[in-house]
């Protein structure tokens, strides 16, 4: 990977955590839609390049043509894929140095499935109409990789928690909640485990579908109540979901009820280092890097 080139197009937080863990002699480009972001991602070690999903830049054209390792983490809009719409022809046909491709889903492709442990295997039924969306980018992309020839990894992912974005800054902010729905569980993974999941399979070229999720799915009020406990402090009290305050979004979320496996990940040899909530939120409390860096500290994803 010394020579590697990788581009990201939204290099956002998890693009920040993958960035952190490159190897040495690697080189890594990404796209935000702000210029006031471009300190942040020279911080990091990104070479920041203007993407608003819509214009396809002369700039990001010419930077592709060098680049051996394609990440994508953008999301599909109403009229699809932005990546595919502004440089997939530059993708499919101008990039001689590609060696592999990872796109960054969501485990919410299968909607709801009672609370049943599931597997890749399992029925792709989203809800929701970004679910239903990104179901199709997935679809446009294996069809992409296919035509160039190279491999091409879906990573299906859980609920994004770390340092900034975790129960801890909710409790600390006053925003923390205990939502009680009876047999609710989620998945959640640590941002460093995306960029570890991602080095790993970009550095052996290994291609397919895998859900990057942790072990223990759970409640998300138990997720808060460890956390307080952590921190010494009162959790919240619990309240019924049925009569809470939520969001449209927020309340789609706990219309999807699964337990997801990461077994196929793990079958490449992946070993994670944060396998659940518990052992990453005791690690974070011990290091004092749970508040993050100032841009990222603002609410987690999903039940995180």
């Amino acid at each position: 990977m010394k020579q590697a080139r990788v581009f990201i197009f939204g290099a956002g937080y998890s693009g920040k955590a993958f960035a952190a863990e490159r190897p040495p002699g690697a080189t890594i480009l990404g796209t935000t839609r702000s210029v006031d972001k471009f300190r942040g991602l020279q911080a990091a070690g990104i070479e920041p390049l203007l993407f608003d999903g819509v214009a396809a830049g002369n700039e990001i054209a010419r930077v592709l043509a060098t680049a051996t390792h394609l990440v994508v983490s953008i999301a599909p809009d109403e009229a699809g894929d932005p990546v595919l719409r502004a440089f997939g022809e530059a993708i499919a046909t101008a990039m001689p140095e590609l060696r592999w491709i990872a796109y960054l889903s969501t485990v919410g492709v299968y909607g709801d499935h009672d609370g049943r442990w599931i597997d890749e295997t399992a029925a792709c039924r989203p809800v929701s109409a970004r679910s239903k969306r990104r179901v199709q980018a997935e679809a446009a992309w294996v069809a992409l990789a296919a035509r160039r020839d190279v491999p091409l990894a879906v990573l299906r992912l859980s609920g994004i928690y770390g340092p900034g974005r975790n129960a801890f800054v909710n409790l600390e902010e006053g925003k923390a909640r205990r939502l009680v729905k009876t047999g609710q569980v989620f998945n959640r993974i640590h941002v460093a485990d995306i960029a570890g999941t991602l080095w790993h399979l970009a550095e052996r070229r290994i291609g397919g579908v895998f859900n990057v999720t942790d072990d223990l799915p759970a409640p998300p009020q138990d997720v808060v109540a460890h956390a307080a406990s952590l921190m010494g402090v009162e959790p919240p009290p619990e309240v019924p979901f049925e009569g809470a305050e939520l969001s449209p979004m927020a309340r789609s979320f706990y219309g999807e009820n699964k337990r997801v496996s990461n077994a196929a990940i793990r079958a490449t040899g992946y070993q994670f280092r944060y396998p659940d909530y518990r052992s990453a939120l005791s690690a974070m409390w011990a290091d004092g890097d749970w508040r993050g860096a100032k841009d990222d500290a603002r609410s987690p994803i999903r039940q995180s």
